[in-house]
């Protein structure tokens, strides 16, 4: 009878105790803690039991993408998770004496917070907050964010678009002195960095390279502040600016020079440098949207369009004065022309009257036979003067046709040979585009040493 009373005994304590396990639950952690939205004691003020005892509050940052960088604005929008932590000395219970509880979680209003803020942050977060904290077994209350965050960056675009950028984060209690609460990190920069390119999605048109936390202590309002420093280093990827924008203006140059070989008389030289340069032109308006206005340097891409657009509008003022030297030299030739025209039309007038005086004079020089007739004389001297006239205006249209051949050949070996100030503008082109080339290499060298030093 022993054996089966103590045999009971054993059953039924295995059943109160598998019984025990089964009504566990956090609602009975909660209620050990008497832990309410109603229980001041957990949400008023900082959960210490000695207000002279610091709070300490633990921050880490992982960055899971880059959103956007707008350098005009000079803003830097990173999407961010948040990692806080912090003890408070109300909260603590056994885990065996709930079935080996350590942790729960419950809504965020029921639990003071540190009001850290973002001192670079110009608008409020976009992603909605999370709704639970996490609470310990040993008082540690842990909190998970993720953040879309507006901040403010100061841009250096000296060297864009072979620029880097550092943007900060930094993170400080609105009120609390950091005898209040004591601000840390527990990761180092390398672990961020690491942890922050396995979690990457995207990164804009930018290269993310490193982050680095560090730490300071700064006199706010007059008493001192913890301040956790995070600061993002990113390159841009550069490739669509350089085939988009760096390589035409390249282009537009080669064609300028190429303009060299194209004849100076007429307008076609004068019209496609114009083009060239309006389309440089074109190009320098859409830079103007995208850099900033308060940069304190001018950036070396608004120095090389500068540059080319100065050494097209060199060469633009040098065809215009080269067109003016020649249009010099054209002018003479035809005056000179004008003039001969006017001299040929005044030598045939007087070969015409000097043919009708000749006439004359053999109408009156006729001699007349006296056995002749009136009638048979008049005849004759009326074929004879056919034949003559008919082989006179023969030999004049021949003479004239020769003085024409001849004008013509002379004119053409006048125009031929060039002018005084057509050969000055011939070695002008020779040597204005010995200077043009010469200035062009070492201009694009220099923009190329300027750029390579900060790649």
């Amino acid at each position: 009878m022993m054996l089966v009373g103590f045999f009971c005994l054993f059953v039924l304590s295995a059943v109160d105790v598998a019984s025990s396990e089964k009504l566990c639950s956090y609602q009975d952690v909660l209620n050990h803690l008497n832990l309410t939205k109603n229980n001041e004691l957990f949400f008023m003020t900082r959960p210490v039991k000695d207000y002279r005892l610091a709070t300490n509050v633990s921050l880490d940052i992982l960055l899971y993408a880059i959103l956007d960088v707008r350098e005009t604005d000079q803003t830097f929008i990173p999407y961010v998770w948040m990692f806080m932590s912090w003890e408070s000395q109300h909260i603590s219970w056994n885990p065996a004496d709930f079935c080996g509880i350590k942790n729960v979680s419950i809504p965020n209003e029921v639990l003071w917070k540190p009001d850290l803020t973002i001192e670079e942050m110009t608008e409020k977060d976009r992603a909605p907050p999370s709704p639970h904290l996490t609470i310990h077994s040993d008082g540690l209350v842990h909190e998970q964010n993720d953040l879309v965050l507006v901040s403010t960056c100061r841009m250096h675009v000296y060297q864009f678009p072979f620029d880097t950028q550092s943007c900060n984060l930094s993170f400080r209690s609105i009120i609390h002195p950091s005898e209040e609460i004591h601000l840390f990190s527990n990761s180092k920069s390398k672990k961020a960095t690491e942890e922050s390119k396995d979690l990457m999605r995207t990164q804009y048109e930018w290269l993310f390279i490193n982050i680095n936390v560090s730490s300071e202590m700064i006199n706010s309002f007059g008493f001192d502040q913890d301040v956790i420093i995070y600061t993002i280093n990113m390159k841009r990827r550069s490739i669509l600016y350089i085939v988009n924008f760096l390589l035409p203006v390249l282009f537009f140059l080669f064609l300028d020079l190429a303009s060299f070989l194209i004849s100076d008389n007429g307008g076609e030289k004068l019209s496609f440098k114009v083009t060239v340069l309006l389309a440089v032109t074109v190009l320098q308006l859409i830079l103007n949207d995208i850099l900033p206005a308060s940069s304190n340097r001018i950036p070396l891409i608004a120095v090389y369009c500068i540059g080319v657009f100065g050494l097209m509008m060199l060469s633009l003022l040098e065809t215009i004065v080269v067109m003016y030297l020649m249009e010099k030299d054209s002018a003479p030739q035809e005056d000179k022309a004008e003039k001969d025209r006017c001299l040929k039309e005044d030598k045939r007038g007087q070969v015409n009257f000097h043919n009708c005086e000749e006439e004359e004079k053999k109408w009156s020089r006729c001699d007349f036979s006296a056995d002749e007739t009136p009638a048979e004389q008049l005849k004759l001297s009326s074929s004879r003067m056919t034949d003559e006239s008919q082989s006179g205006e023969k030999l004049a249209d021949d003479l004239r046709e020769a003085v024409e051949t001849l004008t013509l050949l002379l004119n053409r070996k006048e125009e031929g040979k060039p002018g005084y100030w057509t050969r000055k503008t011939r070695i002008i082109n020779k040597v204005f585009f010995a200077f043009y080339l010469t200035a062009a290499t070492l201009f694009l060298v220099c923009m190329f040493f300027n750029w390579n030093t900060g790649l």
